[in-house]
């Protein structure tokens, strides 16, 4: 498909063209950024035009339409490879295996197209065996090769594999172009398509796949739990935490809780309400801003980031998002007065 039906990552896009143009192409791209913002679309775009029977030689770009184009949205084309882990596993690896699979394919001349492109997605799934066999291919490349690493977890790559690759940042797509493409994709209604580009924080890929109906129910749950008059008892807090840790819900909540600090925040300070999340909610967001500590809703963000950050090393997020409950309710249920 041509580049123009990739939604942002304009400069990425040019920089690659330009290389093309120039053949000054590296052997080796680590395509890195969040999760679901194109990465990995952008790769196939960028294989597609590479190897594309009509494309021109003064501007890199796919036809979409061409055999080699269609081999390659359906995996067929014989001088294109696809490595990616098993996502059957519960956890997923990039074997030996496959990267010795590659190794016997990619020294040999391209059948139809002047290079053999290889991509490798989650390529920080590489196991160690697997990533120092790539690494002794990435060190003396076949002239005809292009590899094309794609993670959202770069640090999780070796150095030495990182330092043979360019690495291309991918950042997150305007909102705006987000809600457009949501609109268009998903025929939906604006006000929905930008509850989505809000809730995947611009992640395009997410926007297009999440549950509309599901996320709002989520929302309007999450509303009544950080309400004063919910979090007042506190009987309420260790029911709500417990149900959600055993509903395997505890970093999703956690993740709920900080969009509304946020818009607390933003009502606080003053700032553009047209970032805010639960916009119909402004009333109640005014309310508990008056009562909230800015010091103490900051606190409680960096709290909430530390312990999604943990949560792959057995975290008890039981604990932690009642821990994180309590000191919300803290902050924003203001006393019952005291009988004189």
């Amino acid at each position: 498909m041509p580049f123009s039906t990739i939604i942002g990552h304009r400069s990425t896009i040019g920089s690659l063209q330009t290389a093309a143009a120039r053949q000054r192409l590296a052997h080796a791209y680590l395509f890195h950024g969040e999760e679901a913002i194109g990465k990995r679309t952008t790769a196939l775009c960028f294989t597609q035009a590479l190897l594309c029977e009509q494309h021109s030689s003064e501007s890199l770009d796919a036809c979409g339409g061409c055999r080699s184009c269609q081999q390659i949205d359906v995996r067929t084309h014989p001088d294109y490879f696809l490595i990616e882990p098993d996502r059957e596993l519960a956890t997923p690896q990039i074997k030996i295996e496959q990267i010795r699979e590659i190794e016997q394919h990619i020294i040999y001349r391209p059948l139809i197209g002047e290079r053999k492109v290889c991509m490798i997605d989650d390529a920080d799934r590489l196991t160690i065996g697997a990533a120092n066999a790539l690494l002794k291919t990435l060190e003396e490349p076949p002239d005809h090769s292009l590899f094309l690493l794609i993670t959202s977890r770069p640090a999780a790559l070796p150095a030495t594999i990182r330092s043979r690759c360019q690495a291309l940042r991918f950042a997150t797509p305007p909102r705006t172009d987000v809600e457009a493409a949501v609109i268009l994709k998903r025929e939906i209604h604006p006000t929905d398509a930008r509850f989505l580009a809000m809730i995947s924080e611009g992640r395009l890929g997410e926007a297009l796949s999440t549950d509309l109906k599901a996320a709002r129910t989520q929302q309007q749950e999450m509303i009544k739990l950080v309400s004063p008059s919910f979090l007042r008892s506190v009987t309420n807090v260790l029911t709500a935490a417990e149900s959600l840790a055993k509903g395997d819900r505890a970093s999703e909540t956690l993740s709920w809780i900080a969009r509304w600090i946020r818009d607390l925040i933003i009502v606080q300070i003053g700032g553009d309400r047209e970032q805010l999340l639960y916009v119909d909610e402004i009333p109640a967001l005014e309310r508990d801003a008056r009562h909230a500590p800015t010091d103490a809703l900051l606190n409680l963000l960096r709290e909430i980031e530390d312990t999604q950050q943990q949560a792959t090393r057995h975290l008890n997020l039981h604990m932690a998002l009642e821990n994180i409950l309590l000191k919300f309710r803290d902050a924003i249920v203001t006393p019952a007065p005291q009988p004189a």
